[in-house]
């Protein structure tokens, strides 16, 4: 009887997963593994959003496993040593794994196959499962990486992605292994208060209702705040509940430009992939440094403070911050906002809001993370360094009658209109009414301070 190993990451699915389908097809019985990762927890990366939104994966994945026959297995620990361990418990001649993309990633794979490799045991890590294209699928001439996105999508749409594999009709898994309890979601404190639920079959039922129903007018309609016209699918891309090879091919099945639009935020995600397995070091340092003297001392961490609470006095800066808050989730167009108020009007540094957003967001990992908020600061791919986002004409252009605003900043619910994005321009305003702070610092004044810091007339 021939047994393997499958280490779940974030790939939380049983639909189009090529380590667990490889290695049914080698092996008489397999073992689905997770490990609570002690390391992940040390560097702090268990926010609660995330680990509540991982209870709901985990039991999802152990249901569809029991359907099949099978359960999963769990453990928590350093990952090398657990893995190591129920490998020689359950006699696995082999390990299968999705590849990673960061620094953490890399290093986890080396140390579990040279373990395994002492035991005479093989590691099989599977390319393209937590990306549609591997991240060096396709390289450009002189380099081992693409920096700029375009070139990079008119590579990337012209390669063929894998084709999707069904899920599994039985997963036969030995008797003996020992599994700790599954995680709850209520067992986890300081959760958002609407954060989704999690789950393969969550995610999939999200994504057929967004092909049917939304993915048509996307393309008009993804920057529309109050809209709420986005998929709402990337936390589950972020723990692979949902296959990006699978999210490509039906939506290139739905068509349409609105679909064509949609892929295109897909391929965005395997770029910063690619990007991140190629220069690890940019989690946390500039990609393109750009001799930044980000302000610190009090008046810094002041301002940090109001823009982390939602109290800048810009309506359309806190109202996104607030739905960070309350949904462990923020509109596209709204992560751009706050990111460029932060560091070019705020002046502060980009690691203070990737920090941040890491510890709220759901969706929160290092690639897609870090490198976005490089980008909106200026530091990262993106060709425009410099570029600065205006709250208000961004407010007016994509929450023309301040919708969005009202929304999550009640206590100017009262105002109508356009004037809710300025409301320190209405007469007779009663501020100790409305309980609404005056901005934090003037948009001319901000622009100012940026431009002197980069060097920029």
């Amino acid at each position: 009887m021939t047994v393997a190993v499958v280490l779940f990451t974030s790939d939380l699915r049983l639909h189009d997963h090529p380590p667990l389908r490889a290695a049914l097809s080698e092996c008489d019985e397999v073992v689905p593994l997770f490990v609570r990762d002690s390391g992940v927890d040390a560097a702090g990366f268990a926010a609660p959003n995330r680990l509540a939104f991982l209870a709901d994966c985990l039991r999802d994945l152990d249901e569809g496993l029991r359907e099949r026959g099978g359960r999963l297995v769990l453990r928590s620990g350093e990952v090398t040593a657990e893995v190591r361990a129920l490998a020689r418990e359950v006699g696995a001649g082999q390990v299968h794994v999705a590849a990673g993309v960061s620094a953490y990633a890399h290093a986890r794979e080396d140390r579990l196959r040279a373990a395994l490799a002492e035991d005479c045991r093989a590691l099989r890590v599977h390319d393209a499962v937590i990306t549609a294209l591997a991240p060096g699928a396709v390289e450009p001439a002189g380099s081992d990486h693409f920096a700029v996105f375009t070139p990079y999508f008119r590579r990337w749409e012209r390669e063929e992605i894998r084709a999707t594999l069904g899920a599994p009709r039985k997963v036969p898994v030995p008797a003996d292994p020992r599994s700790e309890p599954l995680p709850d979601r209520a067992g986890v404190t300081g959760v958002s208060t609407a954060l989704a639920e999690g789950g393969e079959r969550a995610g999939r039922r999200q994504l057929t209702a967004w092909l049917r129903d939304g993915v048509a007018s996307y393309e008009e309609r993804h920057d529309d705040l109050a809209g709420d016209a986005t998929s709402r699918l990337s936390p589950h891309l972020h723990f692979g509940t949902l296959a990006p090879a699978e999210v490509v091919h039906r939506a290139r099945a739905a068509g349409g430009t609105g679909a064509e639009a949609f892929v295109r935020q897909v391929c965005w995600r395997d770029f910063h992939h690619q990007v991140l397995a190629a220069r690890p070091a940019s989690s946390a340092t500039d990609y393109r440094g750009k001799g930044d003297r980000w302000r610190t001392g009090t008046a810094a961490e002041e301002d940090f403070a109001a823009w982390r609470d939602g109290r800048t006095g810009y309506p359309i800066v806190d109202a996104a911050m607030r739905q960070l808050h309350h949904e462990g989730w923020m509109h596209n167009r709204g992560r751009l906002l706050v990111g460029s108020f932060l560091t070019k009007t705020l002046y502060l540094d980009w690691r203070w809001g990737a920090r941040h957003f890491l510890e709220t967001l759901v969706d929160g990992d290092v690639a897609n993370n870090q490198l976005n908020w490089q980008w909106v600061a200026g530091t990262g791919t993106d060709t425009r360094p410099n570029r600065v986002l205006n709250p208000i004409r961004q407010a007016l252009r994509y929450d023309p009658d301040g919708t969005y605003v009202r929304r999550w900043v009640p206590e100017l619910a009262e105002l109508e209109g356009a004037s809710v994005h300025e409301p320190w321009k209405l007469e007779g305003l009663d501020r100790a009414r409305f309980d609404y702070p005056d901005p934090v610092v003037s948009l001319t004044d901000g622009l100012a301070r940026f431009k002197h810091a980069r060097g920029v007339e």
